[in-house]
């Protein structure tokens, strides 16, 4: 056996600040703090923001082209065929779809309205009706996203408890203990790949907030009734 480095900082920065932005918009939605809810999606669209670009630039097992596999492979993982370190077969499925709902439960909050006093930052650029529906949408998206983080966290003690491999581990450490000879140790996303996907992520959030929407016109004054 030997240790290998597995997951960069970058990466395991991203998983727990996820955890606990995500936790943060359901805690200040549920508690009547609409403005903290905003603020902990556009967290949560940075968040993704970076780590999509990570995923072409950042190391090894951290990369979309080392983790997303294909039928052939998923179905030698189903045959216990498959052997590899980081996400397994299925696992990328659970991470992509974890992300898309994500996304898309964020995306939709930008546009949506409370119905009382609240509007996301994106409000402007829709019509009053797509704001409704895409606010329905973001209702709708946030049980979806209970039953799969539900099934993400039961499926990790699984992997703990029965086939006695720990997940949770490596993300904490970025290390993990394997076969000599299966895997090398995490090689690339250095500093400059880092801060690149650091800028860009913040001009997404940047975006996101409607710091590049112009303000609407303001209001014509109201003709004054001179007495004449």
């Amino acid at each position: 056996m030997t240790t290998i480095r597995l997951w960069d900082l970058p990466t395991r920065l991203f998983h727990w600040l996820l955890v606990l932005a995500v936790t943060g918009s359901v805690i200040t939605i549920k508690s009547g703090m609409p403005e903290w809810h905003e603020r902990s999606g556009l967290l949560v669209i940075g968040l993704l923001g970076f780590r999509i670009i990570w995923g072409f630039t950042g190391s090894t097992y951290a990369r979309f082209s080392v983790f997303i596999a294909g039928p052939k492979t998923i179905m030698a993982y189903l045959r216990g065929q498959w052997q590899g370190v980081g996400h397994n077969p299925l696992g990328a499925l659970s991470v992509l779809a974890l992300m898309a709902l994500f996304g898309v439960q964020a995306v939709t909050g930008l546009f949506a309205n409370d119905d009382i006093a609240f509007n996301g930052p994106l409000y402007p650029l829709v019509s009053s009706a797509w704001s409704d529906t895409l606010s329905s949408w973001h209702r709708q998206t946030e049980w979806y996203l209970y039953g799969l983080v539900a099934l993400h966290v039961l499926a990790v003690v699984f992997y703990s408890k029965v086939k006695k491999d720990n997940l949770l581990k490596p993300m904490i450490t970025g290390r993990k203990t394997v076969k000599a000879g299966l895997a090398d140790d995490a090689r690339g996303g250095g500093t400059v790949a880092f801060t690149l996907s650091l800028i860009l992520a913040l001009v997404v959030v940047a975006g996101a907030s409607g710091w590049f929407v112009s303000p609407p016109p303001a209001p014509e004054p109201a003709p004054q009734n001179l007495g004449w």
